[in-house]
């Protein structure tokens, strides 16, 4: 059975943290005990799960290593974590069906916890986990990702102005 961490194991910085609840498809910017903000994601459409490759989102303390794409428009598109120069629209989907798209903003998230999502098979950075923009027909509020957190681009746009480098991030279900 998975090992989930629990909220009482929290880092001891209560400043602005993120809760990402997988099972309510839900993100919730909080200070401490408060609540900030709520919204919607999509999360991986295998469900949970710390292994590399399996498609699955990941459980337990992470910080965001890095925010990409600061200054970028919103639907910037993004491949192997630089900007295209593309900016996302209805025929550049019809041009390219294949792409799973990467939008705006990248968070990518970085693991805590040795053997539940840091080192080896189940390391959430080298896996490329990311918070990251998804377009406007993508679902939200049900598990639809390869394994990263989808939010639409006003979301993520208010969770990088909460959250920079460093923030620590609890994804649980």
């Amino acid at each position: 059975m998975m090992q989930t961490p629990r909220l009482a194991q929290m880092p001891p910085d209560r400043g602005v943290w993120l809760e990402i609840d997988l099972a309510a498809q839900a993100l919730t910017i909080r200070e401490g005990d408060t609540c900030r903000e709520t919204f919607a994601i999509s999360s991986g459409a295998h469900g949970i799960g710390q292994h590399e490759g399996s498609g699955q989102t990941p459980v337990g303390w992470h910080y965001v290593r890095a925010v990409i794409g600061d200054g970028l428009p919103p639907g910037s598109v993004f491949r192997g974590r630089r900007p295209t120069g593309e900016v996302f629209s209805p025929a550049l989907a019809r041009a390219h069906p294949e792409r799973d798209w990467i939008l705006t903003r990248i968070l990518w998230l970085c693991g805590l916890e040795t053997g539940i999502n840091r080192g080896g098979e189940v390391d959430s950075q080298r896996r490329y986990i990311y918070l990251h923009g998804t377009p406007l027909d993508q679902p939200m509020g049900v598990p639809a990702s390869h394994g990263c957190i989808r939010l639409r681009d006003a979301a993520l746009l208010a969770v990088c102005e909460a959250a920079p480098a460093g923030t620590p991030v609890w994804l649980h279900d």
